[in-house]
């Protein structure tokens, strides 16, 4: 082996290098020269489980490291919406559980810079005990010497979120402050020179219409062009926007909240001179048109409409200008979110459910013909955290508007009866429900009489 690595090491290194294999030879020279003299001077003889191929792998890592130094690593995030509650159900702890988890993702990709893209909270005023739980995450991030930047949401108070934020800046916590027409970006440096970071909090037309009242602000894209054609971009340097909008073309599910008509929407085109738009509001990942331009989507599911969500956390990786990479790092939740659906006797069958995530938030669709009678308390003593029943049968498929009923004068009361549960359940009552009704109407006429 010793001989072997002389050969190799005594190869002239000195020649000018040229392309990637010069590169990598260089480097994989350089390494194994500083293992060889540590090796000399740590272990008589050479160890023989330090192998010729271990010493090449390391190189090859030693090859990565120093060559991949200079990518910017960001952690997008986005609509926290800490306090939420699903069906009357809260999800602090749930929302406790997977800040952990991004935490020790923050720490597993060794991120440099961390944005919030809005919607902190699920309400304006939110509960102390959610004020509580982001100010812990924020220490925690502030403890790992991480620049942190943050926006406001429609569900946030601009004027909230941003308290203190001039205090919190010294520890590396930068959050947007109330739009006031101008935006200062907060810069950071690497190798490939300055990163800039603007923080667009989310705006209406009105808010920007304020301050350039003859920009002919009439929507939503007109408020955000304005708002970026007021920023001093430096299209030479590298610049990443966070802004909180709904742009034209992404994909939505129930737990959002949109404007009738698509007034609120915003034309991607206004996002030209930024080399990543970390966006927030919309609840499911998806790129707008490149990876230019991305929704992360909420770390937890918020409707059952995210049933099919895979969460996750974005993670960019930022190189020389136009260089970007993204991947994406999976969250775990405490209890994930899913829909069952079956006869009452099916989901009740132990074959069925026995070894299955019972305790998920579940929403159980009946599809019995009859309503089972107390089917929320019997379904809950299997799935503890049931969040919600609702019955598919000939019933509810079709929905038939209840209008007055026509000729009353000229109908019996079990006809007019008749009619009325036709149109409300779908189908005509059974033989037995007309008997029990005929009884129920003669007694009540003899009660009058």
């Amino acid at each position: 082996q010793r001989h072997i690595l002389n050969d190799f090491l005594s190869v002239d290194s000195g020649q000018p290098l040229s392309g990637w294999c010069d590169l990598q030879l260089h480097f994989t020279r350089m390494g194994l020269r500083l293992l060889y003299q540590w090796s000399d001077f740590r272990f008589q003889p050479w160890p023989e489980s330090l192998t010729i191929s271990t010493l090449l792998e390391f190189c090859s890592w030693l090859l990565f490291v120093t060559v991949r130094r200079g990518i910017l690593k960001l952690i997008h995030l986005s609509d926290l919406h800490i306090g939420k509650r699903v069906n009357e159900v809260s999800m602090l702890e749930d929302q406790e559980y997977v800040l952990r988890q991004i935490l020790q993702i923050i720490d597993a990709e060794k991120a440099d810079a961390v944005l919030i893209a809005g919607d902190v909270y699920d309400k304006s005023i939110p509960p102390a005990e959610a004020v509580t739980l982001f100010d812990d995450f924020l220490c925690r991030l502030a403890k790992r010497d991480l620049p942190v930047f943050i926006i406001s949401g429609n569900h946030d108070s601009p004027e909230r979120l941003a308290f203190g934020n001039r205090l919190l800046e010294h520890s590396g916590i930068h959050i947007s402050p109330v739009y006031s027409g101008k935006i200062e970006p907060v810069t950071l440096t690497d190798e490939y020179g300055a990163v800039n970071f603007w923080l667009l909090p989310f705006v209406k037309p009105t808010h920007v219409r304020r301050f350039y009242p003859d920009a002919g602000i009439e929507s939503y894209t007109d408020a955000i062009r304005t708002a970026i054609q007021h920023m001093a971009l430096d299209k030479n340097a590298r610049n990443v926007l966070l802004t909180h909008q709904f742009v034209t073309g992404a994909a939505t599910c129930e737990s959002e909240e949109l404007s009738v008509g698509g007034t609120d929407n915003v034309d991607a085109e206004v996002f030209e001179g930024f080399d990543y738009v970390a966006l927030g509001h919309l609840h499911g990942p998806q790129n707008i048109g490149s990876n230019r331009i991305r929704y992360c989507g909420t770390p937890l599911k918020y409707s059952f409409s995210e049933c099919g969500h895979h969460k996750s956390v974005t993670v960019v990786e930022l190189g020389a200008k136009e260089n970007l990479e993204l991947h994406l790092c999976p969250l775990t939740p405490r209890h994930d979110m899913r829909q069952l659906r079956g006869t009452f006797a099916e989901l009740t069958d132990k074959a069925n459910y026995s070894g299955t995530a019972t305790e998920d938030y579940i929403h159980i669709i009946l599809t019995d013909e009859e309503d089972v009678p107390e089917a929320v308390g019997r379904l809950r003593v299997i799935y503890p955290n049931l969040m919600k029943v609702t019955y598919d049968n000939t019933r509810t498929r079709t929905n038939q508007v209840l209008d007055k009923a026509e000729d009353v004068h000229l109908k019996s009361p079990i006809e007019l009866f008749a009619e009325l549960y036709a149109k409300q359940n779908n189908q005509p009552m059974s033989d037995e429900q007309c008997a029990f009704m005929q009884e129920l109407i003669e007694s009540i006429k003899d009660g009058v009489e």
